[in-house]
């Protein structure tokens, strides 16, 4: 996994699993403990898909646009709950992970589709991931699939946890200015295991919005 350090800075509330992370090779600038804040980590494979699933958003899902460059291509394989309100708060998940590889690519932590599916702890999640890309100067490319996903409700009827794995085999960094790809062996550390905690008005007719964001690495569970 190619992975590069991140500056001290970047510790807001605790490490967790880079959500970004593409696979690459491994040389002496990796390093599998790398991490990024704005998550909580827990202390503690999936078989090959590249077709988007009924989960996939259409480009402006609320009026808010989380389209993504072709080659940047994340795949929802999961199936959308009876629920109504899970159902819901199951795509605006994908809609927050599409809108922080937006980010990515629009090189930005300021886009209208972070704030439209994210706030607090999740918003700051996000834009921590963002900033580390932009630093690095790195961009995604290729192919990174979330599968296995569970919903629950919490007993007020105004938040629902999303969890999911996540296999990034097949998801590589991408130097900005080079185009270099940088692939290698897929290992453990390609596979993590999110929970996302998802947040609603009860009378309200935006979105799920992403309040917090666990992530397990190296999800044996998840391989």
């Amino acid at each position: 996994m190619k992975r590069r350090p991140l500056p001290a800075a970047a510790a807001l509330v605790a490490t967790a699993a880079l959500l970004l992370t593409a696979c690459g090779s491994g040389d002496g600038n990796s390093s599998d403990n790398d991490k990024i804040a704005g998550a909580s980590q827990d202390s503690e494979t999936a078989k090959e898909s590249t077709e988007p699933s009924a989960g996939q958003a259409e480009d402006k899902p609320d009026g808010v646009d989380v389209s993504l460059p072709k080659d940047m291509n994340l795949v929802f394989d999961w199936e959308k709950p009876k629920d109504k309100n899970e159902a819901a708060a199951m795509d605006d998940a994908a809609n927050f992970i599409r809108s922080i590889y937006r980010g990515v690519d629009q090189r930005t932590t300021e886009d209208a589709s972070l704030v439209a599916y994210a706030i607090g702890d999740g918003l700051k999640y996000a834009k921590t991931q963002i900033e580390a890309r932009l630093k690095g100067g790195w961009t995604a490319t290729g192919t990174r699939r979330h599968y296995q996903a569970t919903t629950r409700s919490a007993s007020n009827g105004n938040s629902v946890e999303v969890a999911f794995c996540v296999d990034s085999t097949k998801f590589y960094s991408e130097e900005v200015k080079t185009g270099k790809v940088m692939k290698g062996t897929p290992s453990i550390s390609d596979f993590d295991y999110f929970r996302l905690i998802m947040v609603k008005l009860p009378t309200g007719d935006d979105p799920w919005q992403a309040s917090k964001v666990y992530v397990e690495g190296k999800a044996a569970k998840c391989r």
